[in-house]
């Protein structure tokens, strides 16, 4: 909305979706309003694409439309891949630092341009931690209390199993197993867990009886959660290490904001502060879903790491455009600061090309120091793109 002068919204219901109507006779009747123009879900008309991609070709303004939508379209109705006239970028829900629960003391460009020095920082206890879980990163939920946050978050998980599963395509979906998978990702939140594994997680789930579900049909449903921009997996990084023949292949499962799995499985602040394991689990991906968007500011990606012979892993690994990385351990507390360094050296002693920094992320941290190893060490409250 900052960047359009004129907005079409083809979900619309008060003018009984007559834009999409519009959109659906003719295209064409939609796109003429002044630039740049936002169509807003525009996936409900996926024809709204190559009408664009069209109308890029015949001049040689830059910036005429803005498409936004909430789920990814069927695509054997898009024709173009929009190549060359169409630059498709990725909102996420908000970082720590975009919510102003970041004081942005370190940047993660500074971390590969060795430039952070010491200092002390005002420490955030473990109940705040807890709500910043569970609230989420959803614009409409930051200045909300922790209940009435939880609410938005779990109802719009009760919308994805009523409606969402189904109109994206079409196809009729079992409601009770999707449930159950969303619980079975939940559970196995920031963890490397395969189909096979999430299979016999939901036989095992007690909600239903005698649930048998197929594999091609968890496929399908992780497809729908992926188009519904619901999970975010964490792929691994694979190449310019020694052992690089013997690196796990396999993705580390998130929500694209922890709150999901929080709202799936009940998971109150009360709750995280007395499982510290899941705690871990929940802060961890709090972490990476904010190094995703920091990363991803500064055109670099986010892996995990590890090595299936020798069991050595690595929560995160960031690499920047030029090949150049960073690796990162994720802690809930200081008190294993020594063990995650640990880990950081070992990498760094077998990579054949080195890290340019290595980095612990605590939760419960109260400065940002550089220790004599050269392990940076912060909390995520600290941190910014």
């Amino acid at each position: 909305m900052n960047h359009a002068n004129s907005v079409v919204y083809l979900n619309n219901t008060a003018d009984n979706f007559r834009e999409k109507h519009l959109a659906e006779m003719d295209v064409n009747l939609i796109l003429d309003k002044e630039s740049p123009q936002l169509i807003d879900e525009w996936q409900e008309v996926p024809e709204i694409w190559d009408a664009v991609r069209f109308k890029c070709d015949q001049d040689n303004k830059k910036g005429k439309y803005i498409l936004t939508g909430s789920a990814t379209p069927i695509s054997n109705k898009i024709h173009h891949s929009g190549a060359g006239r169409i630059c498709k970028m990725k909102m996420y829900t908000m970082s720590l630092y975009e919510s102003g629960d970041s004081s942005g003391d370190v940047s993660l460009k500074d971390l590969f341009d060795n430039k952070v020095t010491n200092k002390l920082l005002e420490k955030i206890e473990l109940r705040q931690l807890a709500e910043l879980i569970v609230r989420g990163g959803w614009p409409e939920s930051i200045n909300l209390n922790i209940n009435g946050a939880m609410r938005i978050t779990r109802s719009y998980i009760d919308a994805v199993l009523d409606k969402d599963i189904i109109e994206i395509d079409g196809v009729n979906r079992d409601k009770g197993k999707m449930e159950m998978l969303l619980r079975s990702l939940a559970r196995n939140e920031s963890t490397i867990s395969s189909n096979n594994l999430l299979i016999r997680d939901i036989s095992d789930d007690v909600t239903y009886d005698d649930v048998n579900i197929s594999r091609n049909t968890v496929i399908d449903y992780l497809n729908v959660l992926d188009r519904l921009h619901l999970i975010e997996n964490q792929k691994s990084f694979m190449y310019k290490i020694r052992s690089k023949s013997n690196v796990g292949k396999n993705f580390k499962r998130h929500f694209t904001d922890p709150s999901l799995g929080c709202a799936i499985l009940n998971i109150t602040p009360e709750k995280l502060i007395n499982d510290l394991e899941t705690f871990g689990l929940y802060f961890e991906a709090l972490v990476e879903r904010d190094l995703r968007i920091y990363a991803e500011s500064i055109g670099a990606k986010l892996y995990h790491y590890r090595d299936n012979n020798t069991g050595l892993e690595i929560d995160s690994v960031i690499e920047i455009a030029d090949g150049e990385y960073g690796i990162i351990e994720i802690k809930l507390g200081s008190n294993k600061e020594e063990e995650a360094a640990t880990n950081l050296k070992k990498f760094y002693d077998m990579a054949e090309i080195k890290p340019k920094f290595m980095c612990i992320i605590c939760g419960l941290y109260n400065a940002v120091i550089k220790r004599p190893d050269g392990v940076y060490v912060l909390p995520i409250t600290a941190l910014k793109p």
